[in-house]
């Protein structure tokens, strides 16, 4: 299957400027370019799907460069956004940079040859310009009627917020990066969510203009969850970042494993590389046999090992048995805080580790209300340390007791949970 037939089937192409778009997919090999301002240190799983559609076009064959923002990140994309963003200062958008960057490269093929991929930073060309240089040579350009008729900046203009002049110009310095690129690298498509095809088509314009080329812009669906809510967000407003410092695999594969059925089809199509019918028999293995989640099984499993590597991969299930009764054991006090971040915790003193009853610490939980419920729990077999049954209230502890550097989980019957960390 060709490209854009392939990109067409699986509905990542929402909107395209030319009908040359599919020419240039299928039967030549063009570079395009995605941007991302350095909002973040790290990319987060809403913008993985553009990712992933730029590791497909390379892997047919075409060039993608990778713009990170250190210019228009000082300012901020108005579109999608319903107020003013903060400005970041220059120490905090070169560490973000630096952090986004690093993800890219673990995507991306930046050695494959003719179309290894590329990361440029529109600082390097936009820190060169005046303000009055900026005015004169691009500026004069753009028509005010154009660009207050663009959607980002009427939603705006109708808003509470309103929006400065600041986020206005926003669209003339994208427009001009994709200007640039042309010029300096050949690039002939931009790509983007939806809500970036007035930029896109404002580069369109202004590259035409500018230095009397053609080129074509191509937007991908937003991705929305089940209730139309954007991608990326958990059930207590988290958001899931690809750093594994700030969402740990665990939280991603829980997050991806509970993938509303009605959205598995799609979510499949854009974030695996699965074939077709691949996909087609596990949609229709899913729908027959919802409660085994199978579809959000290969989505959950697909991604997390995209982002994380088979070891974070292997860890997220490992864990995600831990509350099926797998012992628990050599993991990172990281590890037990980001897997048991919902359950109550006591800290106790690690001198108890020297000998100590596990009866006297088991009574310092909220767990258990007296040593007598302790005793007659323990009798019933139903206290766990670490998912292994406690034998006696009167056994002892030592470190060799720990999960983790500093913790262990105690479980009172079959769902109820206490970390304690040791100081």
């Amino acid at each position: 299957m060709n490209c854009y037939e392939d990109f067409k089937k699986r509905g990542l192409i929402e909107t395209e400027s030319h009908e040359e778009i599919k020419d240039a997919l299928n039967n030549k090999s063009i570079s395009f370019y995605c941007g991302y301002d350095p909002t973040a240190k790290s990319l987060q799983i809403g913008n993985l799907f553009a990712v992933i559609t730029m590791m497909r076009l390379q892997k047919y064959g075409h060039k993608p460069y990778v713009l990170v923002g250190g210019a228009t990140g000082m300012i901020g994309d108005p579109s999608g956004k319903n107020a003013e963003r903060n400005l970041l200062n220059e120490e905090t958008l070169q560490a973000n940079i630096n952090g986004q960057k690093a993800q890219l490269e673990n995507l991306l093929d930046f050695n494959c040859g003719e179309n290894s991929a590329v990361v440029v930073n529109n600082y390097d060309w936009m820190s060169g310009f005046t303000f009055l240089n900026f005015l004169r040579d691009v500026g004069k350009r753009f028509r005010l009627s154009e660009m207050l008729a663009k959607d980002s900046v009427k939603s705006r203009l109708n808003s509470e917020a309103g929006i400065s002049f600041t986020e206005f110009a926003y669209q003339m310095l994208q427009a001009y990066d994709f200007s640039y690129l042309n010029e300096k690298f050949g690039v002939s498509m931009q790509i983007g969510g939806g809500d970036q095809w007035g930029n896109i088509t404002a580069g369109i314009d202004l590259t035409r203009k500018l230095h009397s080329n053609q080129v074509f812009g191509m937007t991908i669906p937003l991705v929305t969850d089940s209730q139309g809510k954007k991608f990326g967000k958990s059930e207590g407003g988290a958001t899931i970042y690809l750093d594994p410092q700030m969402t740990s695999p665990y939280k991603m594969y829980q997050y991806l494993i509970n993938t509303d059925d009605s959205c598995v089809e799609k979510y499949l199509n854009y974030f695996t590389f699965l074939s077709h019918e691949e996909i087609e028999s596990i949609v229709q293995e899913s729908n027959e046999t919802p409660h085994l989640r199978i579809g959000q099984k290969k989505i959950a499993e697909a991604v997390t090992e995209l982002v994380h590597g088979k070891e974070g991969l292997d860890s997220a299930k490992r864990a995600t048995q831990f509350f099926f009764g797998e012992k628990i054991e050599n993991v990172s006090d990281a590890d037990v805080a980001s897997i048991f971040e919902d359950i109550p915790s006591v800290t106790l003193s690690a001198s108890i580790l020297e000998g100590g009853l596990v009866i006297d610490m088991l009574s310092e939980t909220p767990l258990f209300k007296s040593k007598k419920e302790v005793r007659r729990s323990v009798e019933q077999k139903g206290v766990y340390i670490n998912n292994v049954a406690v034998a006696s209230s009167e056994q002892t502890l030592s470190k060799s007791d720990l999960a983790s550097e500093t913790s262990m989980v105690l479980r009172k019957g079959k769902k109820n949970y206490c970390v304690v960390t040791f100081s």
